[in-house]
């Protein structure tokens, strides 16, 4: 499972089709938009709103058999059959959509392209805020004699519909309908909006340690520490994408958190907050995104189950209750906590960290599938860094602005993290570690300037 984005992700060169589901109309049904749908589809009819998944399906498998798994998925969850519209003040929407069966179109790989290019060019187009559906997928069949004869899929939808987590869910339940099992309706997405909408007040307590975090940041969310240049507007994205530890490095890391008696994201945010600290003076500071599916009815379902919270840490020794603050401060509704600073800001050179370990996730699939986990491209005024932990180790993908002085801060923090992560991993006496020779750091995978 690795971390990519579209203009790095790799797919077989071949034929690409895409299947297009025929949009009915609206049945009069309408629900709650959550706090996050609302900031997200607010922004505004994009491309480049959508995030994605890829995997490799088993040889053999047609597009027929596709296009019936993925009818069976969509008839699953009910936020792939919802969409959005807005009014003239402004105001969002959310309709129950009826879907009926679709058709595949076939898209042309121009001379010089990839297939990468054609896929993100139809998720750019039609997994947007406002369109009806905001999925698609898309499917590669290798050209006649590729070393690889198994077909690619690409899920994506746009954000407000799924998380990482929900892509996750939908290519098991995909490959579970094309295994001929039946699907029954999961939790809908739409409810849990409810159940939230209707949860009793934060905890006073809660609201105060919100005000302090947000009154240490003047109101704003927390910002990168470095400098990165004049990022009063947005600017190309650099992608960097790592692999910080490998399987044996994970095994010692782990084995130096449970020694510790801590979790390994305690252990990481101690490594982090020790790197902020010896290059900035401060401690760390950043938005951390806190899934919200506290009950199990919600692990098979699919949407936008993330808010976010702000991680405080000024002490490597206080990280396990800086993440258990954290998580806590991402518990409870978030529209009503940040009314009085109009909502999230949205603050130029805003950093944030996400932390997943797969391996704890109640949704599995099998390695076969060479899952990748997709970005769009898209311009950015922040630093945005992902870990992703599985059974192949620790791995990083960051995503920053793309200004000289932006280029110089964030890589050499990302090269000061990773280097602290493997001397944290390495053990005493252990010459083959992922500080040694044979585990040479990464040259960091970037999209060029353009």
């Amino acid at each position: 499972m690795r971390l990519t984005n579209i203009a790095q992700m790799v797919l077989p060169h071949g034929q690409v089709h895409s299947y297009a589901p025929e949009a009915r109309g609206f049945t009069g049904r309408e629900f709650l938009v959550s706090f996050d749908q609302s900031r997200h589809v607010g922004e505004g009819d994009r491309p480049g709103s959508w995030m994605a998944l890829a995997a490799r399906l088993p040889v053999g498998t047609t597009l027929d058999a596709i296009a019936d798994a993925w009818q069976c998925v969509v008839a699953r969850h009910g936020t792939l059959r919802t969409a959005f519209t807005r009014n003239d003040q402004g105001e969002l929407t959310l309709h129950e959509l009826t879907l009926g069966p679709g058709s595949w179109l076939t898209h042309d790989v121009p001379e010089g392209s990839a297939t990468r290019d054609v896929v993100r060019a139809v998720f750019d187009t039609w997994c947007r805020p406002f369109a009806q559906p905001s999925h698609r997928v898309c499917v590669i069949q290798p050209d006649a004699g590729d070393a690889d004869p198994r077909p690619a899929i690409v899920i994506g939808s746009d954000h407000s519909h799924v998380d990482m987590w929900s892509l996750l869910v939908l290519l098991r339940d995909l490959a579970d309908a094309l295994a001929g099992a039946e699907l029954a309706p999961a939790a809908a997405f739409a409810e849990h909006t409810a159940v939230l909408a209707a949860q009793a007040e934060a905890p006073q307590d809660v609201r105060e340690r919100w005000s302090e975090v947000m009154d240490a940041g003047g109101g704003l969310m927390p910002v990168f520490p470095l400098p990165l240049g004049d990022v009063s507007r947005a600017h190309h994205e650099v992608v960097e994408v790592r692999d910080v530890l490998d399987r044996a490095g994970l095994e010692r890391l782990s084995a130096r958190a449970d020694a510790a008696g801590v979790r390994l994201i305690s252990l990481a945010v101690g490594v982090l907050t020790e790197v902020s600290l010896a290059m900035t003076g401060t401690g760390l500071r950043a938005v951390f995104p806190v899934h919200s599916r506290h009950d199990a009815k919600w692990h098979d379902s699919a949407g936008w189950y993330i808010t976010n919270a702000v991680l405080s840490c000024d002490d490597p020794s206080g990280a396990t209750a800086a993440v258990k603050d954290a998580i806590r401060l991402g518990s409870y509704p978030l529209a009503p906590i940040l009314a009085p600073y109009g909502g999230m800001p949205a603050t130029p050179g805003m950093f944030a960290v996400s932390w997943l370990d797969t391996r704890r996730l109640p949704v599995q699939v099998s390695p076969d599938f060479e899952v990748q986990y997709v970005s769009a491209v898209v311009p950015t005024d922040g630093v945005m860094i992902w870990f992703i932990v599985n059974e192949q180790g620790v791995h990083l993908r960051c995503r920053y602005p793309d200004t000289p002085v932006a280029r110089e801060s964030v890589g050499t923090w990302i090269d000061s993290v990773q280097s602290a992560l493997r001397d944290t991993a390495t053990v005493p006496g252990d010459t083959d570690t992922e500080a040694g020779a044979r585990h040479p750091t990464p040259v960091p995978e970037r999209v060029p300037p353009r």
